[in-house]
């Protein structure tokens, strides 16, 4: 089984969580969203495609991806661009038949970070302890929508059970 977990800023990521049919080892992979500089930073929706893994057959495959909304003092243009990512990574699921679950930041953090804070730094701790053997991937503060993504999977992964 693959499970996906998005965040879909352009400061976001995917991870993606591989489990052995056989046995109980895990391969994960985290990548930031792919971004290109032009003008301002756009999304780059070929190399967000790439990213998918080509297999799609049922229940091989599913998508957790957070769903986003705008926030009270959140600029328009940062608005408009954290929908226009999350419309990106719809469209690239449904058109490659991978189904997907939205999920609200509020049942992920819920379940994810019981107990702890809330903000950006502290999926980044949470991800550490849950995953540290990717502590490396994750050691910057600019890696937390790394976390945020791998949080989402493994959110994902217990829904699933």
């Amino acid at each position: 089984m693959i499970i996906i977990g998005i965040d879909p800023g352009q400061t976001g990521a995917v991870a993606i969580m591989q489990q052995a049919i056989i046995g109980t080892d895990t391969a994960y992979s985290l990548h930031d969203t792919p971004t290109i500089q032009a003008k301002r930073t756009e999304y780059n929706i070929p190399a967000m495609a790439a990213l998918m893994p080509c297999v799609s057959t049922e229940g091989k495959v599913h998508a957790f991806i957070e769903a986003v909304h705008s926030m009270p003092k959140q600029g328009v243009a940062s608005s408009f661009q954290l929908g226009k990512g999350y419309g990106i990574w719809l469209g690239i699921l449904g058109a490659l038949a991978i189904p997907y679950t939205l999920v609200t930041p509020q049942a992920w953090k819920k379940e994810m970070m019981a107990g702890r804070a809330k903000e950006k730094d502290a999926s980044r701790a949470v991800a550490i302890e849950l995953f540290p053997s990717l502590a490396g991937d994750l050691s910057l503060k600019k890696h937390h929508g790394r976390a945020d993504a791998l949080l989402i999977a493994e959110y994902g992964r217990r829904m699933m059970k």
